[in-house]
């Protein structure tokens, strides 16, 4: 058991994405960013998953400024974390290398530290690319191998076994998991992952399965649960013991039930077994202030009520007794005297009880509630018990896929139409998805066991298998928009990545975008055009205004008509000097004015004798010739 142990948070993703739907604004999150910045918490997973399709789909806000904003403010204090799919990224389709290659350059670049990587199928040949390209531009590679369990094959009948029937053998082994860890530690994965995204990992399974990994891989090994049915903290309490490095965890207010177990009761077990967890749990408490409002927030936004909710984390001998149970029962390894331990904990914290419907379908609780709804509108609530008992044939004729997303999907959604078919008497399998051909048919990867082809006949029309040819793959159009001006759907990478990664969601998110831009451009240029209209009418004003108060000096200062004599000038220069004033009594001969002409001054006399009645001119003024300057009358 190892001395120190690494948390990773997943409260601002896969924690809001099980228990929130994925709807904290990025106004919420920001709340919280100060204080995780002082957590000190050795990753944060913060994209991925839902996030970009539901931060465009319902709250209009962009993927990538998203992961950028709380990169700036986390820096690199901790490694922020995504999720995708492997090849099929966030969709369902296989992208193209180049496709690849972008989306996890423009990902690092902004801020992504860790890539998590994992495929619906553990087929290892689709994690290939993103491993490459996340390493090639700087960033982890985090591996994951999704854990699930054999489905639980009716036995043959005793006849069946007179005739040579065998109950079909387990696929999913430790060594079959151990595998996939090795074949993913060869291709260049940072870390592995064990990705229980079901919960259904038993405490003494995950810990033999910890064990058998650190034996044999030699990089870090980081485990992933949920709680639903029942099994998530006692199964991280026993990794931890087992040695594990890394486990994943939510903040009190987001922790247990549907999502990963909380932090606070995973710290209280570390520090009873002497085991640092490098996080200023301070700190924390200060996230969960800001969480607990942000909670009841979204109940409302989300579910328009209040949902059940944990009690106050406080301790009390009856819990500190519970916790000493649980150390006690993981260093005996006591596995089932572990669980007891964990669910009194969680109980006494009022988390929510253990899902026993789950835990003994041992299908994710997520695909138990699409199955549900979509009978519900269908109003053939009533064939469920059959369509959970077809689940496993199903999944077992679409060669055993791991039931995750997407394919947990796919074999529910399947199980009830073959249930439908049953009820009208139809042959089973009469009704059947597209995608359902597509897992059959091969485009989503090799199965964990080879379907038949006869099987593969039936769904598809042919025998073989045929991988997806991303040769032919075709980008998404880009069209010009006329209501924004004319610019293009896509400007940036970033967003043509958006486009292809979710081409009907991007497509109204960035035409929504552009438009609102185009209209704010517009409504700034209108305000301009306003504001310097209004700054010329005024002007205008002031100019007539001006030219009114010209008008009146002019008309006041306006020389008289002449009607007496006058002096003029000789010839033409710059008036220098007026030595008379109007009233002055004029000799014949006097000098009246000095004129600069000739480069001379020149004193320019007065043939008349009487009284000035005007100055004509002004000292500075040129004068022509012959121009009158003083009126003698």
């Amino acid at each position: 058991m190892a001395k120190s142990l690494k948390i990773r948070d997943l409260t601002l993703r896969d924690g809001q994405q099980s228990s929130f739907a994925t709807r904290m604004t990025q106004e919420q999150i920001n709340r919280c960013l100060p204080y995780y910045k002082d957590a000190g918490f050795f990753a944060m997973e913060v994209w991925g998953g839902a996030v970009p399709d539901s931060v465009m789909r319902y709250l209009g806000e962009n993927p990538w400024t998203r992961l950028e904003s709380i990169h700036q403010e986390i820096g690199d204090i901790s490694k922020l974390t995504a999720l995708s799919r492997g090849r099929n990224l966030f969709g369902y389709a296989p992208y193209t290398d180049e496709i690849i290659d972008g989306f996890c350059r423009n990902a690092i670049e902004s801020g992504l530290g860790i890539m998590r990587i994992f495929d619906a199928l553990n087929d290892v040949e689709n994690v290939k690319s993103t491993i490459k390209y996340v390493k090639q531009y700087g960033g982890i590679a985090d591996c994951a191998v999704c854990y699930t369990v054999d489905p639980k094959y009716p036995q043959p009948t005793f006849f069946q076994k007179l005739l040579g029937k065998k109950a079909p053998q387990p696929v999913f082994t430790d060594e079959y998991f151990l595998d996939k860890a090795k074949q993913m530690a060869a291709l260049g994965a940072d870390m592995i992952t064990i990705k229980d995204m079901s919960g259904l990992i038993p405490p003494e399974r995950i810990s033999r399965l910890v064990k058998l990994f650190k034996q044999h891989v030699n990089i870090p090994i980081d485990f992933h649960t949920h709680s639903t049915p029942g099994y998530g903290l006692a199964s991280v309490f026993a990794a931890i013991a087992a040695g594990v490095d890394v486990v994943d965890t939510n903040c009190w207010w987001f922790g247990g039930g549907t999502g990963a177990p909380a932090l606070e009761l995973v710290w209280v077990f570390c520090q009873k077994m002497g085991i640092d967890i490098g996080v200023n749990m301070d700190a924390v408490a200060k996230i969960n202030e800001q969480l607990k409002d942000i909670r009841k927030e979204l109940e409302l936004s989300v579910f328009g009520a209040v949902k059940p909710r944990p009690n106050r984390f406080a301790f009390s001998e009856t819990s500190d007794k519970y916790f000493d149970e649980a150390v006690a029962a993981a260093k005996a390894e006591d596995f089932e005297a572990l669980l007891t331990a964990s669910q009194k904990i969680e109980a006494y914290f009022g988390f929510p009880a253990p899902n026993e419907l789950v835990q003994k379908a041992e299908i994710p609780g997520g695909m138990y509630s699409n199955m549900v709804a979509q009978l519900k509108q269908l109003k053939s609530e009533d064939i469920l018990p059959r369509a959970m008992e077809l689940i496993p044939s199903v999944r077992m004729n679409a060669g055993l896929p791991p039931l995750v997303t997407p394919t947990s999907q796919i074999v529910g959604a399947q199980a009830v139409n073959c249930a439908m078919d049953e009820k009208a008497g139809r042959e089973m399998y009469t009704n059947k998805s597209s995608q359902f051909i597509g897992l059959v048919k091969g485009d989503y990867g090799h199965t964990p066991v080879k379907i038949d082809p006869e099987f593969r006949f039936k769904i598809c029309g042919f025998r073989e298998e045929i991988p997806y040819d991303t040769s032919k793959y075709q980008m998404q159009p880009n069209p010009e928009l006329p209501e924004a001006g004319g610019v293009k759907l896509a400007k940036t990478e970033k967003e043509v990545l958006l486009l292809e990664l979710f081409p009907l969601v991007a497509k109204n998110f960035l035409t929504n975008t552009k438009k609102s831009a185009y209209e704010a451009e517009q409504a700034i240029a209108a305000a301009k055009a306003a504001e310097e209209a209004r700054i010329a009418a005024e002007q205008a004003k002031e100019a007539a205004k001006k030219a009114e108060v010209d008008a009146a000096f002019k008309a006041a200062t306006a020389p008289a008509p002449i009607t007496g004599n006058t002096v003029n000038a000789p010839l033409p220069g710059r008036v220098l000097e007026i030595n008379v004033k109007v009233g002055d009594e004029v000799k014949r001969g006097q000098t009246v004015v000095i004129l600069d002409a000739m480069k001379m001054e020149n004193n320019i006399t007065s043939d008349y004798a009487g009284k000035v009645k005007q100055i004509l001119v002004a000292v500075g003024e040129a004068v022509g010739d012959n121009a009158p300057m003083v009126e003698i009358e």
